[in-house]
């Protein structure tokens, strides 16, 4: 993958000029001092850095690289150059941090002309450099995004992958589609090598707390399909993998459930998504990409009575932090709607925050709220996982938007929810905060 490429603007006054910070503040000096810290924080990321005075200047030099950078960073070492302004509406994507006591004022008139013009750009206005890092790793993500492709596992259009959603997902976020077919699939299931998707079934079994419905013969299965979607990745060249798994396998197109798979991929730091559900996919791969944590795509259930959100799925992780972190007991379940196949019940972490999200590129919106996770509900009607967690129940339920958003949502475990919002105004897309 091509190396981010960050351009770092510093306006400055014209030399003699009184102004924050204070006449002939030397912004070359201050200018080294910014871009050897990014480059510490940021060794992901190749940084260019000049020193514009006006907007003139900017204009000339900008555009004569357009196009070389992924993303355009404004250090505000100075306020009335007009450079923030110019930048803003012309270069995307952009943030805009205030060095404090140095560019304040023309920050917050930035702010105001970003948000009457509803221009893709973040701002920063913090003492804490931190702050300003996390932004600007933001572009590493999208950078991430653009050079990604997911697998699609469908016989035609579906709702979660119809052709209006991957047209929206090249446009929105420049992330290629391939659409792979049952029959394929098929192929690559019968061509797996028996002692390895043995090896897989013993594994699984072993770490498992216990094995409820499935037999060996049923588990054995969901290792072939694992295995069959892991080659399906690999020849497609693809970061993420999503299966129409209930159309197909009602359809008899699929031998098994892609559950276990799924399960494995998100363990290891892959991402594996049911339904064939892209805009989960592009949400999952964001927060991958952000936290280096798999999500856990779900059907929430609102229980205002609780003040609580149950996400309930048959697919989950059960190494939220990560392929290097803690593992949680996992239960090998059947798949709850037909009582067929093998599927995961995670008895995921509890007394942590979570954030949950949906990206969704039809109408480029990004929906969010947080939560706490308190228990994991063991009931034996919907799905197999559920995670419950204290919410505002009656605030998410008045703003639950399923014509946006249809009914899944993804949660990651950690506090990322400000910069997920801050990702999804780069992008340009219509947020909409569930919880408030």
């Amino acid at each position: 993958m091509n190396k981010t490429t960050v351009k770092v603007i510093f306006p400055a006054p014209k030399p003699g000029r009184p102004t924050w910070p204070y006449i002939d503040y030397d912004v070359a000096d201050r200018s080294k001092q910014v871009i050897a810290t990014l480059q510490k924080s940021l060794p992901q990321i190749e940084f260019s850095a000049d020193i514009y005075t006006d907007a003139e200047q900017a204009s000339k030099a900008l555009k004569s690289e357009q196009g070389k950078f992924d993303g355009y960073l404004v250090y505000l070492t100075s306020m009335w150059t007009g450079v923030q302004e110019y930048v803003a509406e012309n270069f995307h994507p952009v943030i805009i941090a205030d060095e404090l006591y140095s560019g304040s004022g023309g920050l917050l008139k930035v702010n105001s002309l970003i948000q009457e013009k509803n221009l893709p750009v973040v701002t920063v206005a913090s003492s804490d450099f931190q702050d300003i890092i996390d932004a600007v790793r933001l572009f590493d993500v999208m950078n991430k995004m653009r050079h990604s492709t997911i697998a699609v596992v469908a016989d035609g259009d579906t709702w979660g992958a119809s052709k209006e959603t991957i047209k929206k997902t090249n446009e929105i976020f420049s992330t290629q589609v391939v659409r792979i077919d049952s029959a394929k699939i098929t192929t690559l299931y019968e061509q797996v090598d028996s002692s390895e998707a043995n090896s897989w079934k013993d594994k699984w079994i072993k770490d498992a707390q216990k094995v409820v419905e499935p037999d060996e013969d049923e588990i054995l299965k969901s290792a072939r399909m694992y295995l069959a979607l892991r080659a399906a990745m690999q020849e497609a060249h693809a970061d993420a993998i999503t299966v129409d798994c209930l159309g197909l396998y009602y359809a008899n197109r699929l031998v098994a459930y892609p559950c276990l798979g799924f399960f494995q991929l998100n363990n290891d730091g892959q991402i594996g998504v049911c339904e064939a559900d892209i805009d989960s996919t592009l949400t999952q791969m964001l927060m991958q990409y952000l936290t280096g944590r798999p999500g856990y795509v779900s059907d929430p259930v609102i229980d205002t009575a609780t003040d609580q959100i149950i996400y309930a799925h048959c697919v989950a992780t059960n190494k939220v932090f990560g392929p290097d972190g803690m593992a949680n007991p996992y239960i090998i379940r059947s798949h709850a709607e037909d009582r067929k196949g093998a599927s995961i019940q995670s008895l995921l972490p509890v007394g942590r925050i979570v954030t949950t999200a949906k990206v969704c590129t039809v109408s480029k919106s990004f929906i969010v709220h947080s939560a706490w996770t308190v228990a994991n509900i063991d009931d034996d009607k919907a799905c197999r996982t559920k995670l419950a967690a204290e919410v505002d129940a009656e605030r998410v339920l008045e703003n639950y938007n399923y014509p946006k958003g249809h009914w899944h949502r993804v949660t990651v475990y950690g506090d990322c929810r400000r910069d997920l919002i801050n990702l999804a105004r780069l992008y340009g897309l219509d947020i909409i905060e569930e919880d408030r």
